[in-house]
């Protein structure tokens, strides 16, 4: 993998972690870098759960990286509140 390659699947990830923040009720707490990171652990997660399906951009699976960002995106969120409540 090229550092070119590296760096578009980073792009790519944190596009698709910030779609999932649109969809799933909820904030990533941070800005795009923190976005990037959830990409890259919803593209994992995703991958994980539901496989390779749909269409691939640089490496990454759109759809199941969108939903495994959404559910990261939900864990978090349901975390900083409990962590804002106490």
């Amino acid at each position: 993998m090229s550092i070119v390659s590296f760096l578009l699947f980073l792009l790519i990830a944190g596009i698709c972690a910030i779609i999932a923040d649109a969809v799933v009720p909820g904030r990533i707490p941070g800005g795009f870098l923190v976005a990037i990171v959830v990409g890259v652990i919803g593209a994992w997660l995703g991958a994980a759960i539901f496989g390779t399906i749909g269409p691939s951009l640089a490496g990454v699976a759109l759809i199941p990286t969108i939903l495994g960002s959404a559910i990261l995106v939900f864990l978090l969120s349901l975390l900083s509140g409990v962590i804002a409540r106490r």
